[in-house]
């Protein structure tokens, strides 16, 4: 890339960054010091405020540019990322949302814990939710050195390294500084930016081909090089049963982890009441359906103006499509067009990049402090305060997630957030589900339900193509695959609802009734909710 599309990109991240931090500043000067105030912004913020901050939230670097990159090079088959994204939030809006609000606090391990033995529940939800939030933090950190290697021509393996390392600073920033009510408005701010920047491609691909979505799909086809194979199901996944089977799973896990992510669920802590977490969550759904109808437009206009072998020439997952779209509708390589429209998309990707991975370090770092510390630390120690071991726990996890970050950066955004959707679907949405709908439930049940799903998750996941014996794996040299499938939310799934009803069935524990008619009635109607 020209050093004009380096220097105006730069700039205007430069100014996102500026204004961000003066937010985190501000809120950081006026904050009390609470927990409620760290982890939930004091429960201040208004339905259509939530609504936005949690678009922002779940609109990520996967789905700004690891989506249209799977439709531009994969065609139909990538639009089942968008499919399971939508879906995804009708599962949340009619189980999860409202019941969540009223019977939390702050974190998952809140609704389970209030008719548990305490301890062993916050150890293992705590660190199921710590695992999903570094996973999907993974996926942030990618589309941060796919950025910036797209920008700086992919002249230097290190400037990829240091950017992956300044945006993980920034995150640890904004969370021990500003907590939710800082994070909070930066996931509005952006959430603003990427519709507007989203909107604009959208026009401008409709207009190129003068609102002829029919000749976009047309042209599209033919510079895939598939021809009407793109268009129809099967030419990632219908290969063979394997990939069938795999298309299968990944579409359970994009459908339900929604449900079971820690950084979606403690948003519906920012609002007071948990009408107006129903009420977030119907604006978000509006937002985001919107979102996605146009990166399906956005992906297609990728295959059809840049090419997918363009696109796969910059960056073999796909990560860099909508850049490179955005640099052509502009007017090409070299015109003051494409720069400005490639500058403003980099930095609108940026923007997305850094609000979301605020939004899961600070759910992480909550999970640790809250769940973990809270229920490791010896009685006879002072205790630390909660807030304080949050922030210390966001320095670590941002550590971790740069490091993995670093390690995973040739794999696509969206296919790397679909293994923390798979994590988060098979050991959180058992044990919540399982403890808002079942009287029997017991301690043993929801601490084998976590590690039941969590494990053969993991487990699936290190023994599968996309660590080992591929030339697309992280070690493409060695090969330990034992498990053919890409995404284990097909067996883990499953295997989490499984772990939780058998450690129920075989524990000596008595369910109390009393306790289960209490969450009952606290979570339909909110009787006694924080």
């Amino acid at each position: 890339m020209t050093g004009g599309h380096q220097t105006l990109a730069l700039l205007l991240f430069s100014g996102f960054v500026a204004i961000t931090l003066g937010i985190t500043t501000w809120v950081s000067r006026k904050r009390h010091g609470s927990a409620e105030e760290f982890y939930a912004g004091g429960r201040l913020f208004s339905p259509i405020e939530n609504g936005f901050a949690i678009s922002g939230d779940y609109m990520s670097a996967a789905s700004f540019l690891g989506v249209p990159g799977l439709i531009a090079l994969n065609g139909y088959d990538g639009l089942l990322y968008v499919v399971g994204f939508f879906v995804a939030w009708l599962v949340v809006l009619f189980l999860v949302a409202e019941l969540v609000r009223n019977c939390g606090r702050f974190t998952l391990a809140d609704v389970v814990a209030a008719r548990m033995s305490e301890r062993p529940v916050r150890i293992a939800a705590g660190t199921s939710s710590v695992t999903v939030s570094v996973l999907y933090l993974v996926a942030q950190m990618v589309g941060a050195g796919s950025l910036v290697a797209l920008l700086l021509g992919r002249s230097s393996g290190a400037a990829q390294a240091w950017m992956v390392i300044g945006v993980g600073a920034l995150m640890v920033i904004y969370v021990t500084l500003g907590g939710m009510r800082a994070t909070t408005w930066i996931q509005i701010v952006k959430g603003v930016l990427l519709l507007c920047g989203t909107v604009a491609l959208t026009v401008l691909v409709l207009v190129r081909f003068h609102g002829d979505f029919d000749r976009l799909l047309i042209t599209a086809a033919e510079r895939s090089g598939e021809g009407k194979a793109f268009l129809a199901p099967g030419l990632k996944y219908g290969g063979n049963w394997t990939a069938r089977l795999d298309f299968i799973s990944l579409g359970l896990a994009l459908v339900l982890g929604t449900a079971g992510l820690p950084h979606i669920l403690s948003r519906f802590y920012t609002v007071p009441t948990a009408r107006a977490a129903r009420r977030s969550v119907v604006w978000s759904i509006g937002l985001i359906g919107g979102f996605y109808l146009m990166t399906i437009v956005l992906g297609f206009g990728a295959a059809a103006v840049v090419g997918p072998a363009a696109v796969r020439g910059s960056n073999a997952a796909g990560n860099t499509a909508v850049p490179l779209l955005a640099l052509d509708l502009g007017g090409g390589a070299g015109s003051t067009g494409g720069t400005v429209l490639f500058a403003v998309v980099a930095a609108v990707a940026f923007a997305t990049i850094l609000a979301v991975v605020a939004g899961i370090t600070l759910a992480s770092s909550a999970s640790v402090a809250h769940d973990l510390y809270a229920s490791l630390r010896r009685p006879d120690r002072k205790a630390r305060s909660e807030v304080a071991v949050a922030r210390f726990a966001a320095v670590g996890i941002g550590v971790v997630a740069i490091a993995l970050g670093l390690l995973a950066r040739d794999l696509n955004v969206a296919f790397l957030v679909g293994l923390a959707f798979a994590a988060a679907a098979s050991a959180n949405l058992p044990v919540l589900l399982y403890s808002l709908f079942w009287g029997g439930f017991t301690t043993r049940g929801a601490v084998w339900a976590v590690y039941g799903g969590l494990v053969p998750a993991l487990g699936l996941v290190l023994l599968s193509p996309v660590v080992s014996g591929s030339p697309g794996s992280l070690f493409p040299d060695v090969d330990f695959q034992y498990f053919p499938l890409q995404n284990p939310g097909i067996v883990s799934i499953p295997l989490g609802f499984l772990a939780g009803w058998l450690g129920t069935v075989t524990s000596d524990e008595v369910a109390d009734e009393a306790k289960f008619a209490e969450t009952e009635v606290r979570s339909l109607t909110g009787a006694g909710a924080v």
